[in-house]
């Protein structure tokens, strides 16, 4: 089969495709892609940066999706069944060998671009607002990057649990995208924060979606209403930033990590939970994936190079079938 390969760790302009053997299915269910998104740790992955370190040569790509081949008795899947799938590795290829508690049922009306578009960021999205942001119908939640994956599903999960949204983006592109997600009100990353508190009359946002960190985690934190949560996603934005704790004490401010994948990898259940609680609403086309841009298999260096400098809008998707 063809597959994408990291050989060496020299960033996305690095990465190659191959022919390469087709996994072993064993006690897993096995995948037909056609479908592969495009994630801000597969960029981490071609330079060694992210946590999980792979030796070299592997195949990046957490999430897929695509048509059963094969799959283990008992596991719920058969041969032919549309589905996404979160193998962790191995999906920018023609096929993927995944966990069946990693797999899902795809709803009839998703392209296998939307599908491949939802494992990773909605389900990151979903763990955030609900179980750490501990969100509230008639909240007011920011979310920066409101024009990227994980800012597209944030406001349309928040937006379908009843929450206000307020989308910060650095472009109109990426304020167009935002305002298709949803979003009630669009600010510019430069001045956010007097920009939120005019929104906001100066009571502040509730929850703060933030996947990008860097040089606005202060801002984001002074945005906030009392016993506002600043939701620690991830730092596209490069930089790592640091907190004050005497901040968190002027107004009962808590600043929240969102460490998704540790937490389902110790409660291996919890994906299919989560999937349940969102299908009806993916279903309902409540939550819709926006997909801004597809590449083929053989432009997945270019997909990973919009990613990491920030000029991807919206969901990145590979096409592989």
């Amino acid at each position: 089969m063809r597959a994408v390969q990291v050989t060496r760790l020299d960033g996305p302009s690095a990465v190659e495709v191959h022919d390469v053997p087709e996994p072993a299915a064993g006690t897993h269910v096995l995948i037909d892609v056609h479908a592969a998104g495009v994630t801000f740790p597969d960029v981490l992955q071609t330079r060694g940066q992210y946590q999980i370190k792979m030796p070299t040569p592997f195949i990046p790509g957490a999430e897929v999706a695509g048509v059963v081949r094969s799959a283990p008795e008992g596991s719920g899947f058969a041969e032919g069944d549309r589905v996404a799938a979160f193998p962790g590795f191995g999906g920018f290829a023609e096929s993927v060998a995944a966990d069946p508690a990693q797999v899902f049922p795809l709803p009839e009306h998703f392209s296998f671009e939307q599908g491949a578009a939802v494992p990773m960021n909605l389900l990151t999205v979903h763990f955030a607002l609900t179980r750490r942001g501990r969100l509230q119908s008639g909240e007011i939640v920011l979310v920066h990057g409101a024009g990227g994956g994980v800012g597209t599903a944030a406001t349309q999960l928040a937006k379908a649990l009843g929450a206000e949204v307020i989308g910060v983006t650095s472009d109109g592109a990426k304020a167009d995208l935002a305002r298709r997600a949803g979003a009630d009100e669009i600010v510019p990353a430069d001045g956010f924060l007097v920009a939120a508190n005019k929104i906001t009359d100066h009571r502040g946002v509730d929850v703060v979606v933030d996947p990008v960190g860097g040089s606005r985690f202060t801002d984001s934190l002074r945005s906030l209403s009392r016993e506002g949560r600043l939701l620690v996603i991830g730092f596209t934005g490069g930089e790592i930033p640091t907190v004050k704790v005497n901040r968190l004490l002027l107004h009962n401010t808590s600043v929240v990590g969102v460490g998704w994948g540790e937490f389902w990898l110790a409660n291996r259940g919890y994906l299919q939970e989560q999937w349940r609680d969102l299908l009806p609403l993916m279903e309902a086309g409540t939550l819709d994936p926006i997909i801004g841009a597809t590449y083929p298999l053989d432009d997945a260096g270019q997909a990973l190079a919009a990613m990491e400098n920030r000029t991807a809008v919206g969901k990145q998707v590979l096409t592989v079938r």
